[in-house]
């Protein structure tokens, strides 16, 4: 968190909380009321004082005010950059993977350090390409068998191979999620 926040919360300790003005979508957009954050220095601020409340709510620490995140689906979004490595929203680099989920619409989750992180749809398949069943690295078909497996809910045995990790890839109902991995997707300020 930056200085000046955790000194402008010791300065003014009662603000009032912010619910329904912020959310983060499911590329990793921050968004207000709606509309997408296009100044670059907010993003960076928004993403440096990013934090999970104790009650499993996600917001933004803004000063002394906490502005509680509407979160579209997780409340991390990795994505490669441009140097095939898997960084978070918010420029973290996602480090190594303990887990991976396939939904029933083709999304796929990583559970890393920071939490569970929802993969950008356009690195699908860059990561798909790395599905192993035993000692063999699938084919496309093999691939396509996989996923469809995975979408009805089975668990196939495959692993996702990711930078020398082997990690479990196993399916999960997106109306799972929140309460799965414990965290609350759209904060109210009863809950959160």
């Amino acid at each position: 968190m930056d200085e000046s926040v955790i000194k402008a919360m010791e300065r003014w300790p009662n603000v009032p909380d912010v619910y329904g003005w912020l959310a983060l979508d499911r590329r990793g957009q921050w968004l207000l009321k709606g509309g997408t954050i296009g100044n670059v220095g907010l993003r960076e601020f928004i993403g440096r004082n990013y934090l999970r409340t104790e009650t499993g709510a996600f917001a933004f620490q803004n000063g002394p005010q906490r502005v509680f995140v509407a979160l579209e689906y997780t409340p991390w979004v990795a994505q490669l950059d441009g140097h095939d490595e898997l960084r978070l929203h918010n420029g973290d680099l996602l480090g190594p993977l303990d887990g991976a989920w396939m939904d029933e619409e083709g999304a796929l989750l990583l559970r890393c350090a920071a939490g569970l992180a929802l993969l950008d749809d356009r690195d699908l398949e860059r990561l798909t390409d790395d599905l192993w069943q035993g000692d063999q690295r699938l084919d496309e078909d093999g691939q396509a068998e996989v996923i469809e497996a995975l979408l009805s809910g089975e668990d196939p045995d495959v692993v996702l191979v990711w930078k020398g990790q082997h990690v479990a890839l196993r399916s999960i109902r997106a109306r799972e999620v929140a309460e799965r991995f414990a965290f609350i997707a759209d904060p109210q300020p009863d809950a959160a």
